[in-house]
């Protein structure tokens, strides 16, 4: 049984435009929340052998250190992360020192308090890889439209190739703004930050829903070439239908495992996969459901103006 997924696209625009909206507005009002790679700063990771402190302790033993706006954040169950301003190697041991002296048992000799991790990223480098991102995601979508539109240049009936390639677009802005603005929403409510694997994991977003939109052109420009008697419209929902069960299977095999190195991959990599989660979700419903109506309507409302012009 075939679906009227085209003939129903308003449904599926009402739903992507509700989530489009929320997204737009958590990064106007909010905006995202930018970590250590965006900003500068250092990350120490530490582990703690006997009880972990609370925050508010940590907060208070360091402060006479003048780290700046101190972040402190409890990481599994006997693990913390903290953020500060950059500073230089002998105030990076004395942290470690005063923690190991304040909360380490008496009858410790080695102290309870051990480094997992530490990074340092200074306010330059940071404005660099911000501009770096910001133009990794641009070339990365004319490069897109580009492809698309030679990929399609010998259909280009009813539809000119590198239309194709703008709805793909289109449909990418629509996942990213979706995710960017989910995590907007989780800075503001839960304090989470964006770093270097948020862009990493957008960039892997654009390059999976385009494949899958991609894959649902390829099917409609193969059954344009076999002269369908059908008219575009109706074309294009055969192709959906056609390459639907590909696109959601091929999905749900990905975030399976997603969703296991979510639950169990660590905390240094939770919120990259929950990007990755997030994109790979919305972007299989943008290949079926938006990126094939928006062409379906643009070819609509070709015709009608060719119509009002003579």
């Amino acid at each position: 049984m075939k679906l009227r997924i085209i003939q129903n696209r308003k449904y599926y625009y009402l739903v992507s435009g509700i989530l489009f909206l929320i997204g737009v507005f958590a990064l106007i009002a909010w905006g995202l929340k930018p970590g250590l790679d965006f900003t500068g700063g250092s990350l120490l990771e530490v582990n703690f052998d006997a009880n972990r402190p609370n925050v508010v302790a940590v907060n208070e033993v360091l402060k006479p250190l003048n780290l700046g706006e101190l972040k402190v954040q409890s990481a599994g169950d006997k693990s913390m992360m903290l953020r500060f301003k950059t500073v230089d190697q002998a105030t990076h041991q004395k942290i470690l020192d005063t923690m190991s002296t304040k909360f380490s048992p008496a009858q410790s000799e080695d102290g309870t308090v051990k480094e997992l991790r530490y990074e340092s990223v200074g306010p330059v480098i940071g404005k660099e890889l911000t501009n770096k991102a910001w133009m990794a995601i641009i070339i990365a979508s004319l490069a897109i439209v580009l492809y698309i539109a030679y990929a399609f240049r010998k259909v280009s009936r009813p539809v000119v190739s590198w239309k194709y390639g703008v709805a793909a677009i289109v449909a990418l802005i629509h996942d990213i703004t979706i995710v960017a603005g989910l995590f907007a929403v989780l800075g503001h409510f839960a304090g989470i930050e964006v770093d270097a694997l948020f862009i990493t994991a957008l960039l892997t977003v654009l390059g999976f829903s385009v494949h899958d939109t991609i894959v649902v052109f390829d099917r409609t420009r193969e059954n344009l070439s076999k002269h369908y008697t059908a008219d575009f419209e109706q074309v294009v929902n055969d192709s959906v239908n056609q390459t639907m069960s590909r696109s959601i299977n091929t999905s749900l095999a990905t975030l399976l495992v997603l969703i296991a190195l979510f639950l169990f991959g660590g905390e240094t990599i939770k919120y990259f996969v929950l990007a990755l989660i997030a994109g790979i979700a919305v972007g299989t419903y943008s290949s079926i459901f938006v990126a094939s109506p928006i062409v379906v309507d643009w070819h609509k409302f070709d015709q009608k103006r060719k119509l009002s012009v003579k």
